[in-house]
């Protein structure tokens, strides 16, 4: 009885992560259709699963938005080297080959990582930080980027006039507009300067000169950064100490290898 219920609580549960996928983007779970071939939902899905870090800094739909693309133009490509026997040429099998030996080695070592990694430890890691955490002043703006300062010029006084920002700078940006959060240190300095200067909810009245051109400048908000909760930092932290408990794994795996070295004439290489 319990075989049976667990069976099939566990066929519900992916029958309604099924249906959660198909409506989440797609139609019936397909992302789009190459030559007939589908790409689906879910093979975006695991890619967005298995992207470190990735969960904490965007949504699902907003992954699914701009990987489409290319997981379109992946498909096309594989069809066409698949049509002209790429995948049966000798080059193609010693690069797979290749390949086969890193991702399995990258696979391993997630693997052992993943054994040393735990909550206890993230938490004495994420305690650290919090206890040295001090708030920055951030902005959240957005910009109108030109190449001369006549043309930045030219937007300043349609701003005057009462024009809108964002209607601006779709007609003249060669950069998007949204530039989101951040503190001083993240954009160039004249630009951090220019910035961090104005006042809630103005725009700049000259403009601001950088390697990339002329901005023109809106501070929508200024804030202080906030310590972000554990639970939204266990991406990052565990990154962080990832590499470091990789080559704690390499150095151990290494140590019990039996390896005999020779140099390009063929004579062994002793030990320095």
């Amino acid at each position: 009885m319990k075989k049976s219920k667990i069976g099939a609580l566990a066929l519900t549960s992916m029958l309604v992560l099924n249906a959660t996928l198909a409506n989440a983007a797609g139609k019936d779970g397909v992302a789009a259709v190459v030559n007939g071939k589908n790409i689906m939902v879910a093979e975006i899905k695991e890619a967005y699963d298995l992207a470190p870090g990735i969960k904490e800094k965007v949504t699902f739909d907003e992954f699914y938005n701009k990987t489409l693309n290319e997981f379109v133009a992946n498909e096309v490509i594989y069809q066409e080297a698949v049509a002209n026997k790429v995948t049966e040429s000798p080059e193609y099998k010693a690069q797979l080959k290749t390949m086969e030996k890193a991702l399995a080695g990258k696979v391993f070592l997630e693997k052992q990582v993943d054994k040393l990694i735990n909550d206890d430890q993230l938490k004495k890691v994420y305690e650290d930080y919090k206890s040295k955490f001090k708030p920055e002043k951030e902005v959240k703006a957005k910009h109108i980027l030109v190449d001369s300062e006549a043309k930045a010029k030219e937007v300043i006084a349609k701003l005057d006039k009462g024009g809108n920002f964002d209607k601006l700078a779709k007609e003249y940006s060669k950069d998007s507009a949204d530039l989101g959060y951040f503190t001083k240190g993240v954009m160039v300095p004249e630009f951090s300067e220019a910035a961090f200067s104005m006042e809630k909810g103005k725009y700049s009245k000259s403009p601001t000169k950088t390697k990339f051109g002329y901005h023109v400048i809106l501070v929508e908000d200024i804030r202080d950064t906030e310590l972000p909760s554990f639970e939204k930092s266990k991406g990052q932290l565990r990154a962080a100490i990832a590499q470091s408990a990789a080559g704690a794994v390499l150095n151990d795996i290494s140590s019990r290898a039996k390896v005999v070295r020779y140099d390009a004439k063929g004579n062994e290489i002793t030990a320095q």
